[in-house]
C-alpha cells in the first residue's frame, strides 16, 4: 500500500520495518494537552526571536554565531517560522515536556499523512487529525508569499531546495510536489547549487524562474561548517555557500522571492535557544517563564557546566545544530565509558546539556515521541514514533488517531 502511493519508497531501514499497522490512539484530552504544549513552545521560540532582535549582542555573546549565520539572522529581520515540529513526551510524573522543536527543516510529513490515510479504514471509530495538513500547508505558503511581496498574489512557481545527495527526505519532497501540483503549481527540485538569476533578476531553480522557495537545506549547511568534536576529521568543504546564500538573501530583501522556512530559523533551531530560556529568564515575559518551567527541561550551555564531572544519569548532551537524534548522547542510555568519551571530545561551545526526563512507556515498553506540527503557530498534525530508547532513525512510526 505504501509503495503504491509512489511517495514512500523505503518502508524498511537496515532490514527492519519503519512502520507498524497498529495505531496510537489518543484521547481528546491528550490531544488538547499536546496541542496546547506545542503552541506554547512555538510561542516561546517566537519570544526568543524577539529577544534576540532587541538584544543583537546575544548573537556573539550567547549563541556564538559565525559571520554567515549572523548574516542570515539579520537579513531575516526576525522571520523564522512557516512550519515546525515540536517533539513532545508524556512523562511518568504526568507532565508533558518538549525535548526540542525543529523549526529549520522539519520532516516526517509524508509518513504522518499517508500512514494515517491508508490505515484509517481499519479503525472506523477513530478520527484522523492530519486530514487538513496539506491545505494548512498551502495556506501558509500563500500567507508567507503575500506578506513578503506585499501583494495578494498566490505563488505559482515553487522551487524546493534540498540536499539532493541525501535520500532520507525524498518522500517529503514527493508529497510536497503532489500537494502543490494538485493546486495548479509548477514545482522544480534542486540543490543550492542549482540556484541562479535570469535576465529579469528573477530567482531560478534549474534555470526556471520561481516565486517561492521551500527551503529544506539546513541553515548551518549554508554557513561555515564548524567541528563539534575535538576528534572529528576536518570537513572537506567547510566554506559557506556564499554565492547561493547572498543571491537568495538579496532577492528576498528586494521582495523578488519568498523563502519558507525563513533564514531566521538559524537562531530558533540552535539548541542554545533552550539554554537562553533557562539561563536568561529575566529577558522573558512572566507567561513565558511559566511555559519554560512547565514544558522545557532544564537546558544549559556546556560551557557553563562542570564538563567531565557531569552526572551521566541526569543529563542529555545535544549539539547546537543536531536534529532527528543526530549528535545526541542520552546519558542514562549510554555506557559509562561512552559518556566519558563524549564529554572529553565534545567542543563545549557547540553543545548544551539538557536535564533527562522519564518518559511514560507504552504497554509494550516503548517510548512514544509525539511530533506535533505547527503551521503558522497552530497545531496542524501529529507524527508518532516509538523507540526502545532515545528517538533516532531506528524508531518505528505508527499511525496516530483520536479516539
Amino acid at each position: 500500500m505504501l509503495y503504491a502511493t509512489n511517495i514512500i519508497s523505503d518502508p524498511w531501514l537496515g532490514g527492519r520495518e519503519r512502520f507498524r499497522l497498529e495505531p496510537v490512539i489518543l484521547t481528546q484530552p491528550q490531544v488538547e494537552q499536546l496541542a496546547t504544549a506545542a503552541e506554547c513552545v512555538g510561542a516561546l521560540y517566537h519570544e526568543v526571536s524577539q529577544i534576540v532582535l532587541q538584544c543583537p549582542e546575544l548573537l556573539d555573546e550567547f549563541f556564538g554565531l559565525t559571520p554567515f549565520q549572523k548574516m542570515m539572522w539579520l537579513a531575516a529581520e526576525g522571520r523564522w517560522h512557516g512550519i515546525a515540529r515540536v517533539d513532545l513526551f508524556f512523562c511518568t510524573d504526568g507532565q508533558v515536556r518538549a525535548c526540542e522543536m525543529n523549526s529549520d527543516t522539519p520532516s516526517g510529513e509524508a509518513e504522518a499523512v499517508l500512514l494515517n490515510e491508508l490505515l484509517l479504514p481499519y479503525s472506523p471509530s477513530a478520527i484522523d487529525p492530519n486530514t487538513e495538513f496539506a491545505e494548512d500547508f498551502w495556506q501558509m505558503l500563500i500567507a508567507s508569499h503575500q506578506a513578503r511581496t506585499e501583494s495578494d498574489a498566490e505563488p505559482r512557481r515553487i522551487g524546493i531546495i534540498y540536499p539532493t545527495d541525501l535520500p532520507e527526505d525524498l518522500s517529503m519532497m514527493a508529497i510536497y510536489k503532489a500537494w502543490l501540483e494538485a493546486r495548479g503549481c509548477r514545482v522544480i527540485f534542486g540543490s543550492p547549487f542549482n540556484l541562479g538569476l535570469d535576465v529579469q533578476r528573477r530567482v531560478t531553480v534549474m534555470g526556471e524562474p520561481v516565486d517561492l522557495i521551500i527551503r529544506h537545506y539546513k541553515t548551518d549547511w549554508w554557513s561555515e561548517r564548524e567541528l563539534i568534536w575535538a576528534n572529528q576529521a576536518p570537513f572537506s568543504d567547510p566554506d559557506p555557500l556564499d554565492r547561493e546564500l547572498l543571491l537568495l538573501l538579496q532577492a528576498e530583501n528586494e521582495r523578488r522571492v519568498t523563502v519558507v522556512n525563513p533564514f531566521g530559523a538559524v537562531v530558533t533551531q540552535n539548541k542554545k535557544a533552550m539554554a537562553l530560556m533557562w539561563e536568561r529568564q529575566e529577558l522573558f515575559s512572566p507567561q513565558a517563564r511559566e511555559h519554560i518551567a512547565t514544558y522545557i527541561p532544564e537546558t544549559r550551555r556546556l560551557t557553563t557546566l562542570p564538563g567531565e564531572e557531569l552526572p551521566r544519569e541526569e543529563w542529555v548532551l545535544k549539539s547546537d545544530y543536531g536534529c532527528e537524534g543526530d549528535s545526541v548522547v542520552c546519558g542514562p542510555f549510554a555506557k559509562p565509558a561512552d559518556w566519558r568519551i563524549a564529554l572529553a571530545a565534545a567542543i563545549p561551545e557547540h553543545w548544551v546539556a539538557q536535564r533527562f526526563f522519564e518518559v511514560a512507556p507504552t504497554a509494550e515498553g516503548l517510548l512514544p515521541n509525539y511530533g506535533v506540527y505547527l503551521i503558522g503557530g497552530s497545531t496542524a498534525g501529529f507524527y508518532t514514533r516509538l523507540s526502545a530508547k532515545a528517538t533516532d532513525y531506528t524508531a518505528v512510526t505508527a499511525p496516530t488517531f483520536i479516539a
